[in-house]
């Protein structure tokens, strides 16, 4: 199975949900089942590495994010990837006007896909402080725990069988 996680640059939320979905992940019954990536719908940072408030809050939380670069999301990633996990409503739409007809399904809000019911956006911290990536941390390491328990659980998710 693959996941791609996207948010607008690609350089905060959606490589923080990259490394926390891969962390999880590499913990579980999961490992070496599910693939990770991330993107963001806009490029102006294609080819940078994520912020570096982004890195420290991952490193925090014992997660290296910092080998990670910034890429922009394509319509052939609807065709490589099983589930499209977006940050935000605004994303989610970006999104969906990149996917083709037969792949729009593939597109979803993460939190709420995770199942995650106390909130369905991860806020955009760039703009904010430590305390901003924290609370977006927060609600990524829900929803890649949750995520993991989804998938682990789930006959349909293609991971674990009957």
């Amino acid at each position: 199975m693959k996941l791609l996680v996207v948010c607008l640059g690609n350089i905060c939320r959606s490589p923080m949900g990259e490394g926390a979905l891969r962390a999880r992940i590499e913990r579980s019954p999961l490992a070496g089942r599910v693939e990770v990536d991330s993107a963001g719908t806009a490029g102006w940072h294609r080819g940078k590495a994520p912020d570096p408030r982004a890195v420290a809050c991952a490193r925090r939380h014992g997660v290296d994010i910092s080998g990670l670069r910034a890429r922009q999301l394509q319509s052939d990633d609807f065709l490589r990837f099983d589930h499209i996990l977006c940050a935000d409503p605004d994303n989610l739409d970006e999104a969906l006007a990149l996917a083709p007809p037969q792949a729009r399904g593939k597109a979803a809000l993460l939190l709420p896909w995770a199942g995650i019911t106390h909130a369905s956006t991860v806020p955009d911290p760039y703009y904010g402080g430590d305390a901003d990536f924290e609370h977006s941390w927060s609600l990524l390491e829900a929803a890649a725990e949750a995520v993991v328990r989804r998938l682990s659980a789930r006959p349909d998710s293609g991971i674990i069988g009957p």
